[in-house]
């Protein structure tokens, strides 16, 4: 029995640390939702030559004459550029088209005013669903180095459940909370910022998984508390029988010796007498 405790409890670690990375790496990375913006080509110049926007052809002419009226044969989606961008929790990063790099600026200032409010609580659930999963990490271990008192390993081992249980409810409800935001952001952001198309990223994706995680790291633990209960009824219910059975017997043999002694007892009294 306790060799089986000690490895569902080692899953459950395992398991645990591995929400934690995952809800850690996501947390601070960029890449919740990914896509493309639909912005106009800048004008070409001497520095830019290639998906950009040339009017007359004699880039001089157009640097020193700027009354002339001036054409171009782009039409339709020939006159944009579609650049590659990906928001996290923190920032949103586009491609940088006039230089090489990225620019980034605070998702927090793209959100609509009203969704301010739903995202901060997102932001507010996720840093308690990664404090909970370290408080939960930190019961599961001290479970190990107390595998030898039963008794403190299964209170060690229901306190880690429950906040095991409760982070995994709140990860929930911030990665639903922020999905929420990121759609009604994607309809009423910031019109130089709204997404052309787009889609979830692998930061979105080890969220959901260290969700996954923390649930099957709850209930291995929940399992395992489960588990070491029952047997420890069925044992003492063994116990007990047994106990009753040993005693059952000690007492019809204390009877049959009272039988015999005083059955004894009334042969010596009738010689006797």
């Amino acid at each position: 029995m306790k060799t089986n405790r000690r490895c569902r409890a080692l899953l459950a670690v395992s398991l645990n640390l591995m929400a934690l990375l995952f809800s850690t790496t996501a947390f601070i990375t960029t890449h919740w939702c990914e896509g493309t913006q639909r912005v106009p080509k800048p004008n070409c110049g001497k520095d830019k030559k290639t998906n950009c926007l040339n009017y007359s052809g004699n880039e001089t002419a157009n640097e020193t004459n700027q009354n002339v009226v001036h054409y171009s044969w782009e039409t339709g989606d020939d006159r944009f550029l579609f650049r590659y961008f990906h928001t996290g929790i923190w920032y949103s990063c586009e491609e940088n088209i006039n230089a090489a790099g990225e620019k980034c600026r605070s998702f927090i200032d793209l959100a609509p005013a009203s969704e301010k409010g739903v995202l901060w609580l997102s932001v507010v659930s996720e840093v308690l669903y990664i404090a909970l999963l370290v408080v939960g990490f930190s019961l599961m271990c001290l479970e190990l180095f107390h595998s030898s008192n039963v008794i403190d390993g299964l209170k060690l081992n229901a306190f880690a459940a429950v906040f095991t249980v409760l982070s995994g409810l709140l990860g929930m409800v911030a990665h639903m909370m922020y999905t929420q935001v990121f759609q009604v952001t994607v309809s009423l952001g910031p019109e130089d910022w709204r997404p052309h198309s787009w889609d979830y990223g692998w930061s979105f994706c080890l969220a959901w998984g260290s969700f996954t995680c923390c649930m099957a790291a709850s209930v291995t633990t929940l399992n395992s508390y489960t588990k070491t209960v029952i047997e420890f009824r069925h044992k003492r219910k063994i116990f007990e029988q047994g106990y009753r059975e040993e005693q059952t017997f000690l007492d019809q043999e204390a009877i049959k010796y009272f039988r015999e002694r005083s059955v004894q007892s009334v042969s010596w009294s009738e010689e006797v007498f």
